[in-house]
């Protein structure tokens, strides 16, 4: 089965179980700052699950493009990648454990669906421990279905528990589906820490809340939330022992043999000698090309979403000089040119912006090139005294563009260590992200549902509705960011603006407060939404049914909430900072008091 007709399937078996078909969210989250990206499909959905009326109904599922970069230094493995896509199924307070172990297993083994054999599937369960108990209920579950007692594993948090997404927050038990992908007799016994058992499908039980005090409190709405690794499935289902040999990499890889001049008669061979480089040359440069094809622009920088973009671009491109590539001859974009034609018919946003694509690859190349020559150098100097400090290395990132991980890499390489507490101490100094927060996690948000992100969450419409109002209408969102300290807000702009044109943004966002605008919410399709004269970012795909917020009739907006009732709530809006984000986009930073 290719990776085509496993989306189609999916879909399919969902809708005919009564589910609305959601189309994938950006790669980028528009109002999560607990995450730089989209890395699982329920992230677009937090506010749903934490009791929000989605329009699609309370049975969703969906294909959602992911990354995640917790496991960087996995790739190259079989299993692990930086980008994929996360096959899931949710429940907002309809159907629970039952009825999601059952369809978990009729689409896995019915041969109608995937037709897995039955022998080769193992389950883990949550153990139990003092903050809930075993889940006998999932349990028992798996054992009327007919997995034996042998093949269930009870393990503990670390394994078996999701969430919260921030610190407090909906949460609960898990159990994860594993396939047999070893070419040996499964064993009769399900060993977890064996790597040939691989992980497929994982549902979440949402059936607590967790307290700010760290207790576990029953939800009235109880949840689940599935996710289904596409490439790992795929992988399974064409009796492949990697991801990298189904046709979602084999065309990268052929192409990244190619640029390196390597002959057909040994490209096996070379594959074989310089396999882990040359996965992750390719996963690091799928995930580049669609975080840059993104509808929501993200451009390589040192910080945020575009420091990960450009250590998975930099570090590709080290990898290819190790196995011999000329990479001063725009190697990357003819990589993102086989990735494209892998996935254009799924995922169009990719060929519509082929060009920044390229455009940005080819100047990240040349820039890196410009600096690692002599950065090399400056770290040989430092290498002097047999240990890089944290110091040094916040120079070769701040000044040479070297990622710390690179830093890392090139250290080890010499048999020496790095001071990475002093490195984490000299980047918070530069007010930067710590390397927590490059893998992804830093607190507040939208996923703990505070007053403060409502209320800043409705600000953002009234300063979009203002930008437009005073700016003109090619006013365009290109991303927020929300935390109960401030709002972040991108828009399209040619130019820095006036201290009299933030003045009047700033007196007419007040003013729109001070008049107590009720905020209304209304359910229609997107034609309906356009009529009305609704703004959203039409660029992106949209469910048949979307939410429109209407304050007064200042502003209408797609969105998905939450939001205050009344303008009356927000209090003084203030503009902090007004900056440029990136080629035609201005960033607003803004404060409620």
């Amino acid at each position: 089965m290719t990776a085509d007709q496993l989306r189609i399937k999916f879909l399919e078996y969902f809708k005919l179980k009564g589910h609305t078909i959601l189309p994938s969210a950006s790669l980028i989250p528009e109002h999560d700052p607990t995450v730089l990206f989209t890395t699982a499909g329920m992230h677009p959905l937090v506010p749903f699950l934490l009791g929000e009326k989605h329009p699609g109904g309370k049975r969703l599922a969906n294909i959602q493009k992911c990354i995640r970069t917790g496991d960087i230094d996995e790739v190259g493995d079989n299993w692990h990648l930086t980008f994929f896509e996360m096959l899931g199924n949710w429940s907002l307070g309809d159907y629970f454990k039952k009825e999601a172990i059952e369809m978990s297993w009729e689409f896995l083994t019915d041969r109608k669906w995937l037709g897995l054999n039955p022998q080769k599937i193992a389950v883990s369960v949550f153990v139990g421990d003092q903050d809930a108990p075993f889940d006998e209920e999932a349990y028992n579950h798996w054992r009327k279905i007919g997995i034996p007692e042998a093949r269930i594993a009870k393990l503990g948090k670390e394994d078996n528990w999701w969430g919260p997404a921030g610190e407090t927050g909906p949460c609960g038990p898990d159990t994860e589906i594993f396939y047999w992908s070893g070419n040996e007799p499964v064993p009769d016994k399900f060993d977890p820490k064996d790597k040939r058992w691989t992980e497929i499908w994982n549902n979440v039980f949402m059936q607590y809340n967790k307290t700010a005090e760290g207790k576990y409190v029953p939800l009235k709405q109880k949840n689940i939330d599935t996710g289904m690794g596409l490439e790992r499935t795929v992988a399974a289902l064409q009796g492949k022992a990697s991801v990298y040999g189904t046709e979602l990499f084999q065309p990268i890889i052929k192409k990244i043999i190619e640029i390196a001049g390597v002959p057909t008669s040994t490209a096996d061979e070379f594959y074989s000698v310089n396999q882990k480089a040359i996965r992750i040359i390719a996963d690091h440069l799928k995930a580049a090309t669609f975080i840059l094809g993104d509808p929501i622009g993200v451009t390589p920088s040192n910080l945020r979403q575009g420091y990960v973009l450009r250590r998975l671009i930099r570090r590709a491109i080290r990898y290819a000089k190790l196995i011999g590539i000329d990479t001063k001859k725009d190697f990357a974009a003819p990589i993102a040119s086989a990735v494209i034609e892998i996935y254009k018919e799924v995922y169009p946003e990719l060929a519509k912006n082929e060009r920044r694509i390229f455009s940005e690859l080819n100047l990240e190349e040349k820039r890196f090139e410009k600096t690692l020559e002599v950065g090399l150098k400056e770290f040989n100097k430092m290498l002097k005294d047999g240990m890089i400090s944290g110091k040094e290395a916040f120079i070769l990132f701040s000044t040479y563009g070297f990622p710390l991980e690179m830093t890392r890499e090139l250290v080890i390489e010499k048999g020496l260590e790095i001071n990475e507490k002093e490195f984490v101490e000299e980047f918070k100094k530069h007010q930067e992200l710590s390397r927590t927060a490059s893998a992804g996690q830093f607190k507040g948000g939208l996923s703990d549902a505070s007053e403060e992100t409502k209320k800043l969450h409705t600000a953002t419409h009234l300063l979009h509705a203002a930008l437009r109002e005073v700016l003109g209408p090619h006013v365009k969102q290109r991303g927020s960011n929300i935390t109960p300290e401030r709002l972040r807000f991108d828009f399209s702009h040619p130019q820095k603006l006036s201290e009299s044109e933030i003045k009047r943004i700033s007196e007419l966002v007040n003013q729109k407060i001070k008049e107590g605008l009720s905020v209304k919410c209304e359910e229609m399709s997107v034609e309906e939404a356009k009529k009305a004269g609704a703004i959203g970012l039409f660029e992106q795909k949209y469910g048949e049914k979307v939410k429109v917020y209407s304050i007064g009739d200042f502003s209408k907006e797609i969105c998905g909430g939450p939001h205050v009732k009344n303008t009356k709530e927000l209090g003084q809006f203030k503009i902090q900072k007004e900056e440029a984000s990136s080629a035609g986009v201005r960033r607003i930073k803004a404060v409620l008091t």
